[in-house]
């Protein structure tokens, strides 16, 4: 990619947003019924590419079961509400009440309760028992504390989410870092890390032995990391870049690394568009905490929100838009895009003619002048 000069000495890449590109059609069309939207890793298969992103405004044991039954899979945080309450009912309630904005004191308060190992083991239970696929999340910065127990409880999926992980952290301090490639090799769990931006740091998180990366710094509409620290990448050139250090991955391996989107997509358009990239699937927040069952009724803020010393995102409260199942498949009730949002990433793959997701990411792109299509 061309390098544009910022100033003497200087030179920067020009990155691209999700909504400023759109995907070009092939020559031959086919029908959205008979195109096949499932996604595989490690030994899970899902009719779906979703993941429930791990946000406490998102992702409750009720709608991990649910976003199963739906064909995807949903990921609980294990320092989240679920794992500090016997009942974080008042809390999300409190949560629900919250105005827009940042609310930083009013949030921690929510977060004072300790995270508790046997909350862990009840959760992970409450899912498994209803027969569904469990996936569980914790930050980077707790993983070696809470691992005993998450390990004892034995989930199907481990995510270790940030919100920038690296395979590789310089410090001259007391604490030992996260060794993440020790970590990821020595659990029987298919893990999958992030976030990342970069080639760079694609790259470097695949060499761990991850099954898959989460790709996106602060795209989503409650983080203000890209404000706080400067510090992102547009998500198109974001997922691309990761698909090339899947693909120099791949060759040095022979072991293919799944890329996951994570934030910018609000519609079944942004899925498409996030494939043709490179995504294998998507992590959604914001549209899934749309639903009306969303634990804290459409109010949505990040894990790094209430951080001790340096919050890096707000509360946003999200218009109810009807039932997951609809959010997801319909029928959608408005011309927005938002609701249906697998019968949008039908469409798209049935009007461009890719029978496929893998067949989808071969799919030619655009770049839309001034953003959107």
């Amino acid at each position: 990619m061309a390098e544009i000069e910022i100033g003497m000495g200087k030179t920067g890449r020009r990155g691209y947003a999700l909504d400023e590109v759109a995907v070009v059609p092939s020559r031959r069309t086919r029908d959205a019924d008979e195109v096949d939207v499932s996604w595989n890793i490690d030994a899970y298969q899902f009719d779906t590419p979703v993941i429930a992103a791990a946000l406490d405004g998102v992702t409750s044991p009720a709608t991990a079961v649910e976003m199963d039954r739906l064909g995807g899979v949903a990921a609980l945080h294990l320092e989240g509400l679920w794992a500090r309450h016997d009942d974080p009912a008042g809390a999300f309630a409190a949560a629900a009440a919250l105005e827009p904005g940042d609310r930083v004191a009013e949030l921690r308060a929510l977060y004072d309760a300790p995270v508790r190992p046997e909350l862990i083991s009840r959760r992970v239970a409450e899912i498994r028992d209803a027969g569904a696929t469990v996936c569980v999340a914790v930050s980077p910065a707790h993983t070696e504390a809470l691992l005993p127990h998450i390990t004892a409880a034995e989930p199907d999926l481990l995510i270790i989410q940030g919100t920038v992980t690296s395979a590789e952290h310089l410090s001259t301090g007391n604490s030992e870092p996260l060794d993440l490639k020790y970590l990821v090799r020595r659990l029987e769990v298919p893990v999958i890390v992030g976030g990342c931006a970069s080639y760079a740091a694609a790259l470097h998180l695949m060499r761990t032995g991850a099954a898959g990366v989460l790709v996106g710094v602060g795209p989503g509409v409650t983080s203000t990391t890209n404000r706080v620290l400067g510090v992102g990448n547009p998500q198109a050139t974001a997922i691309a870049d990761a698909r090339a250090a899947r693909m120099r991955h791949l060759d040095e391996t022979g072991v293919y690394c799944h890329v996951i989107a994570d934030g910018g997509m609000t519609t079944g358009g942004d899925i498409a568009k996030a494939v043709v990239c490179g995504a294998d699937a998507v992590m959604l927040g914001s549209p899934l905490a749309a639903a009306t069952e969303a634990p804290a009724g459409g109010a949505l803020w990040s894990m790094s929100a209430y951080h001790a010393s340096l919050p890096r995102g707000v509360v946003h409260h999200i218009e109810p838009r009807g039932t997951l199942e609809q959010v997801l498949f319909g029928p959608a009730d408005r011309a927005d895009g938002r609701t249906n949002l697998i019968g949008g990433l039908r469409k798209a793959m049935a009007v461009t003619g890719y029978g496929t997701l893998k067949d989808l990411q071969k799919a030619d792109l655009a770049v839309v002048s001034g953003g959107g299509a």
